[in-house]
């Protein structure tokens, strides 16, 4: 016998052509419209659809056998059984959901333009829309009133915004200078300090052992600029459910993600330099002896001095096409597509080793 599905019987639903189910057949009663005892507008009422509930409803229209014999002979096929598609929905992960919101963003689809250009914030819609920080007022004062919630948190800090001048950061007279350092403080500051490190260690006459030692520095350092970036100043995850962590990490490094293009808030102040490499020199010097430790430790810093340079120079600069426009469109790809991946600022090779390369469209707009 034929079969027919459900959107074929629906079809079905004029004068020229009136159908119907009954218990899982299908039957043409066009013939038989005009010779309804209750009349052929009542089939009409349910042209197309299942009647097995109607022949059964006594308060309907109680039907005799001689009816439902007079039906049979109408008896065209069955109908198909459809079984019932359940889709599941996979939810989202919570990387998804961030990365998901990035994607919401402008700047998700244009970071890879030579040209890139964010657009400026509207403050008064970004703290109406958001529920934020004012991005005219101090930042981490209002961060330590404020009652966040982790996941917002989070999430807001991640959302780039921009400004054409640089941020209020404390709003204190004499901790405000503290935030901000232009690039070239750094090499300013450092040179001679790796210069120092490198007469101490060239005093004991081995320059082989010294250079060597140098480059071991500046190869301790770019797995170093990898660690840190990774469990330190991405420490989301575990980041504690308080304000107060928000605010160590916002002062860290969340403030970075939140306004990238700040030009004064880009390379490390010298302060937090200091606080952070101090036990790392005092290590190197534990486990070296002290012509090696010099020279680790001058490697260290001239490799730390490269990397805060390169970030300045790839979100700055129009940069050489040779290596630094793939870093450039690498590092803002971990801005503006996924925070969670894509470290590596001077180069990927750390990335390449412990499966964090970041992969992203280079062409697309």
């Amino acid at each position: 016998m034929t079969e027919y599905s459900l959107a074929q019987v629906e079809k079905h639903t004029t004068e020229d052509s009136c159908w119907c189910i009954f218990q899982g057949k299908v039957y043409d009663v066009t013939e038989f419209m005009q010779d309804h005892p209750g009349g052929e507008d009542l089939i009409f009422d349910y042209a197309g659809k299942d009647i097995t509930e109607v022949m059964k409803d006594v308060l309907e229209h109680e039907h005799s056998d001689s009816a439902y014999e007079i039906l049979s002979e109408y008896c065209i096929g069955n109908l198909k059984e459809e079984k019932e598609e359940i889709t599941k929905t996979v939810p989202l992960t919570l990387h998804e959901q961030r990365m998901q919101l990035l994607e919401e963003e402008e700047e998700s689809k244009t970071f890879v333009k030579e040209d890139f250009h964010p657009t400026v914030t509207d403050i008064h819609s970004d703290v109406k829309n958001n529920q934020f920080l004012d991005l005219s007022k101090a930042l981490v004062p209002q961060l330590i009133r404020a009652r966040y919630t982790k996941e917002f948190y989070l999430e807001q800090v991640h959302k780039p915004r921009y400004m054409p001048t640089p941020a209020i950061f404390f709003g204190h007279p004499l901790l405000e200078p503290l935030t901000k350092t232009a690039w070239y403080v750094v090499p300013s500051i450092w040179l001679p300090y790796v210069g120092y490190q490198l007469y101490h260690s060239l005093s004991f006459g081995n320059v082989q052992g010294t250079s060597l030692s140098f480059v071991f520095g500046i190869l301790i350092w770019s797995l170093l600029e990898y660690l840190l970036h990774r469990f330190f100043f991405h420490l989301d995850d575990l980041l504690p459910d308080t304000q107060m962590a928000f605010v160590l990490h916002f002062v860290i490094h969340g403030f970075h993600h939140y306004l990238p293009m700040d030009k004064l808030r880009l390379v490390m102040p010298p302060t937090l330099c200091i606080i952070i490499a101090y036990p790392l020199v005092r290590l190197g010097y534990f486990l070296f002896p002290p012509m090696m430790a010099y020279g680790v430790v001058a490697g260290g810093f001239f490799g730390y001095i490269l990397y805060d340079c390169t970030h300045y120079y790839l979100h700055h600069a129009r940069v050489f096409k040779v290596h630094f426009k793939e870093m450039k469109k690498y590092h803002l790809a971990h801005h503006y597509k996924n925070y969670e991946g894509g470290y590596g600022i001077t180069s990927k090779i750390w990335d390449y080793c412990f499966g964090t390369v970041l992969e992203y469209d280079p062409k697309s707009n």
